[in-house]
């Protein structure tokens, strides 16, 4: 089965993406695909959350095994952990946690669910607009080098006229409730 989700920003109301990935396949090959995708380089800290209808996170998907992790939290990690082990709802949310510096995430949603269908590797079936930066550091530079305005989808633009998309209407940051993975807004 194939999974449809689409990941957007608080940050840059016009960016989403919208993903195609084999429900078979590992949160490490999502993780991968929205990386190159947005030109970000990878941090050990990287994290999917998995959240609950009002945005609670219920779940957390690491990169690698921190050591810095409270001792009754339930983690998995992203090479052994299955996509669909996780999202099997339409509707269903998480986080995607791509600067844990700087405590910023993306939010994604499981849209569709195309039975029948297998993905080989995953794709970005659509996007619209640019990423935010990874870092809130203006001087930082990208893996691709020079500033991120130059040479990454990250660079600003004007978001004057930008149009509501898919997701972004209800919602307020103070419903993600990220206490308990000291991700503080």
């Amino acid at each position: 089965m194939t999974l449809k989700l689409t990941l957007f920003s608080q940050e840059k109301e016009d960016f989403v993406l919208e993903i195609l990935i084999d429900s078979d396949a590992r949160f490490s090959e999502l993780h991968r695909l929205i990386l190159d995708d947005c030109r970000y380089s990878e941090h050990e800290r990287q994290s999917f959350l998995i959240c609950d209808e009002e945005w609670r996170v219920k779940h957390r998907i690491c990169l690698c095994d921190d050591e810095e992790r409270r001792y009754d939290e339930d983690i998995d990690l992203m090479s052994h952990t299955r996509i669909g082990d996780f999202l099997e709802d339409e509707g269903q949310r998480l986080a995607y946690v791509f600067d844990p510096e700087g405590k910023r995430f993306f939010l994604m949603e499981l849209t569709e669910n195309v039975f029948g269908r297998t993905e080989k590797k995953a794709f970005v079936n659509r996007r619209h607009g640019k990423a935010p930066r990874q870092t809130n550091d203006p001087h930082q530079t990208s893996p691709m080098g020079g500033s991120e305005d130059d040479s990454s989808p990250g660079g600003e633009e004007s978001e004057e006229g930008a149009e509501s998309f898919y997701g972004d209407e209800g919602f307020e940051a103070e419903e993600l409730d990220l206490e308990g993975y000291e991700i503080d807004e």
